[in-house]
């Protein structure tokens, strides 16, 4: 009886008892780990925010948030560290996805063009039939991109999207001429930025420019999953939750010189100077509670509609792309 009680109740590292954990084993994909975009998660991970929770996290990562996403369509992850627009368009294709965590209030990716490529670039016409890089076809840098370059008059076929990573890859495609613009994050974009590799010509690395560029507050990275999963496991999900907020709440205290002691060294591509100091633009990107606004979820399906017909012509229920209700009650936790 004893051994039966303690199998079905699991303790918090507070010493207050936990409800139970319905799937105590999660498996979290992400494309790009190393990049700033899902430095919250890395974060949670690394100070054992996961494990205060009771939970063992496996995170596999991936070239790009598609391909994270394509994993758990497949089966092989339960939740994603991935781009909010992901949960509207898979409605459009019949999949019920659902974002309980918002981890970046700002997108944070920058469109920058190839000085080497392009030195004479004067406006975004200059791009068509040229070869974009994205972390990965079909990612938030692609929906970036494709976004941009419609209220600009020009289609998603006028240009060619190339997956090329977040990290050495895309500093390699950059600077060996493979392609001509490139749409991604930091810290390879201030890598390229400080050798002058490119030009910045669209940034949401910040709230005013994101505001500017999307016309409303954009969500960036999340974490969601099936609505099926959250049905059937909503003290795991809390669970999640009340790590990432808690992830996030460090974030706002935290300084360049901290970040550097939590994040593996293999992030800061061989410059910890260079990725402190990304750090710093980036840092009021990311969301201070992890709540998701409901004007947020407004600019993103506007965002889609404007390049993708696919969506331009569906109805969309966004009340079904997002909940608040577990960042609620890990906020309430935490104070």
């Amino acid at each position: 009886m004893a051994c039966a009680l303690a199998a079905t109740l699991i303790f918090a590292s507070s010493g207050t008892l936990a409800q139970t954990l319905e799937k105590p084993k999660v498996s979290i994909a992400v494309g790009g780990k190393n990049l700033f975009y899902y430095l919250p998660l890395t974060v949670a991970e690394q100070l054992g925010y996961f494990k205060d929770e009771g939970l063992q996290v496996e995170i596999s990562d991936f070239a790009g948030g598609s391909k994270a996403l394509q994993a758990l369509v497949g089966g092989s992850a339960d939740v994603v560290s991935g781009a909010f627009e992901h949960t509207i368009d898979m409605q459009v294709k019949g999949q019920n996805i659902t974002a309980f965590v918002l981890q970046g209030r700002a997108p944070q990716i920058v469109l920058g063009v190839s000085t080497k490529n392009l030195p004479n670039y004067k406006s975004l016409q200059d791009l068509k039939g040229k070869k974009i890089g994205v972390t990965a076809p079909g990612s938030s840098t692609n929906m970036l991109a494709s976004f941009v370059l419609a209220k600009a008059g020009i289609k998603p076929g006028d240009v060619s999207y190339i997956g090329v990573g977040t990290s050495a890859g895309a500093l390699s495609a950059v600077r060996s001429g493979q392609i001509d613009a490139i749409a991604n994050l930091d810290p390879a974009i201030t890598m390229l930025q400080q050798k002058n590799d490119i030009k910045v010509i669209v940034d949401t690395r910040t709230m005013k420019d994101t505001l500017d560029v999307f016309g409303g507050p954009m969500p960036a990275a999340t974490l969601y999953a099936s609505g099926a999963f959250i049905k059937k496991n909503p003290n795991t999900t809390q669970a999640l939750t009340n790590a990432m907020v808690k992830a996030l709440k460090w974030i706002q205290t935290a300084g360049p010189d901290d970040i550097v002691k939590v994040v593996p060294e293999s992030y800061m591509l061989g410059d910890r100077a260079l990725y402190t100091a990304a750090f710093l633009k980036v840092k009021e990107a990311y969301s201070p509670d992890g709540k998701i606004p409901d004007e947020g979820a407004q600019t993103a399906l506007k965002a889609l509609q404007a390049y993708d017909p696919k969506i331009a012509g569906k109805t969309i229920d966004l009340t079904r792309t997002y909940t608040n209700d577990f960042v609620r009650k890990a906020n309430d936790k935490q104070r």
